[in-house]
């Protein structure tokens, strides 16, 4: 294992001493407890890029990874060699950390009484004034930051987790294309809107669902586990869009919208579905619920495709659909 480690540093131009330095963990800490240094860290970052959203608050939220995770009744503390603090969590399981040169002089750690493996960690950032049922980008935009810096992620084989911390950072994750930071709505999505002033656009299918690619054996290394019809990406990184951009949720179970398209009754069960329109890209949820994806070829060469997009309920029957046309 140490060999293959220490290939796989080189191969990534990482310098590797002959002879590493001896590490002690306490015993009582779990390998993927987080760092109280690192989520102050993030608690730093929020104040130097405040400017994003001036009247937010930052709290962090415990969310469930695995199916069998009970958050309720769950307690925090933060630890170190003799330093003990607890941790008040709120009935929606958020809480703040306050900070303590001692926690951070002998490099505690943030210890769950249920098992950290078994939880998703995410910054909250919240404005005020932001309608019911809507996120304000901003402020997605600084809960990115903060959740990168304080080493929230936890989307890697935990064995690689910390030699991915080593390639990572908030610039590369939140501020590119490529990054791929999940967000959680409040419920099972069907669609998001963006509105910013008189610009709107619906997020495409690859910004659903942990971009509509997780299959069984990769979905235990997703921090999305058991949220994967709740996650979506938010375009964090496009600056063409203001921090004021207001997104909107359509959940998986609210009524069709005046947006949606009507499904055809040869057309509105699984089964009619494939044999009028052929194979879909499908993403399954524990629910039973079903999301379809058809695509079509853009209008113009340098466009995304066109994609139809069905929802079908644990009975195969269509429950909305929706055509979200190239740009």
């Amino acid at each position: 294992m140490t060999t293959l480690l220490t290939a796989l540093l080189l191969a990534a131009g990482v310098a590797v001493a002959q002879t590493a330095p001896s590490v002690t963990v306490a015993a009582t800490r779990d390998p993927v407890d987080k760092s109280y240094r690192k989520m102050l860290a993030g608690m730093d970052i929020f104040e130097r890029q405040h400017a994003l959203a001036p009247q937010a608050t930052l709290r962090f939220q415990l969310l469930p990874r695995l199916p069998s995770t009970q958050l309720d009744g769950i307690t925090l503390r933060v630890a170190g060699d003799s330093v003990s603090l607890p941790v008040p969590v709120a009935a929606d399981h958020t809480f703040t950390l306050e900070r303590n040169a001692q926690a951070v002089n002998e490099d505690a750690a943030l210890i769950a009484s249920r098992k950290t493996s078994t939880l998703t960690w995410r910054a909250q950032v919240r404005s005020p004034n932001v309608p019911d049922g809507m996120r304000r980008l901003g402020d997605l935009r600084l809960e990115c930051l903060v959740g990168v810096e304080a080493g929230l992620l936890s989307n890697n084989a935990q064995i690689f987790a910390w030699l991915g911390e080593m390639f990572t950072s908030p610039e590369r994750v939140c501020n590119t294309a490529q990054g791929n930071y999940l967000f959680f709505a409040e419920r099972p999505v069907f669609a998001v809107t963006l509105r910013d002033g008189g610009r709107s656009a619906v997020l495409p299918f690859r910004a659903l669902y942990a971009g509509g690619t997780q299959t069984r054996s990769t979905l235990p290394y997703c921090d999305c586990q058991v949220l994967l019809d709740r996650s979506y990406y938010a375009p964090v990184w496009d600056r063409t869009w203001s921090d004021d951009t207001l997104l909107s949720f359509e959940d998986m179970d609210s009524p069709a919208g005046p947006d949606d398209s009507a499904v055809a009754a040869d057309h509105n069960t699984t089964a009619l579905m494939r044999a009028r329109l052929g194979p879909a890209q499908v993403v399954s949820f524990d629910s039973g619920y079903q999301a379809w994806r058809y695509s079509y070829p853009p209008a113009r060469n340098d466009g995304e495709p066109s994609e139809f997009m069905v929802l079908f309920g644990p009975d195969g029957v269509a429950r909305k659909a929706r055509l979200r046309e190239s740009l």
